[in-house]
């Protein structure tokens, strides 16, 4: 008879890393909401933004023309993510900016991928001056992660 296998091991990771490459609206959202979720329990967070997902750290509320994904009835990228932003809003849902603020307010890290800003042409972008933005790469952005933490993509 065969021996039972060893009890899998449950404990959880100790730091959460996101690789945020899609540029949808409702994408960047969730990742902003998984982020938020796993700093509130005590994770150690690191939001790695890429290619069209820089658009997101951009001044002046790029974010709000970012498009939609899902999530817009069937009017997928017809409409761009504020309006589904202030849909949440009206719902009670957490809405990007209250997602964004909570992140830097329980010390997420946030870096924006330089070969995805040149990719991208977005090298002169403005970014967000409440956002503690690294500039980076995908070498950064591995040597900050934990060898017992999860590394999501998005």
């Amino acid at each position: 008879m065969a021996e039972p296998a060893p009890p899998a091991d449950t404990t959880p990771p100790d730091k959460l890393s996101v690789i945020v490459y899609a540029g949808e609206y409702d994408k960047i959202h969730y990742a902003l909401a998984t982020a938020a979720a796993a700093a509130a329990i005590g994770r150690a967070v690191t939001l790695f933004f890429t290619m069209d997902a820089c658009k997101a750290l951009g001044a002046d509320d790029a974010w709000r023309d970012l498009p939609v994904g899902q999530g817009l009835g069937g009017q997928n990228h017809v409409q761009p993510g504020g309006t589904l932003d202030d849909r949440y809003e009206a719902q009670g849902v957490a809405t990007f900016e209250i997602l964004l603020s909570a992140c830097v307010e329980m010390g997420a890290t946030f870096m924006i991928c330089e070969m995805g800003l040149r990719a991208r042409g977005l090298e002169a972008m403005p970014l967000r001056d409440d956002v503690p933005v690294q500039p980076g790469g995908l070498v950064t952005f591995l040597n900050d992660a934990s060898k017992d933490g999860a590394i999501l993509f998005i």
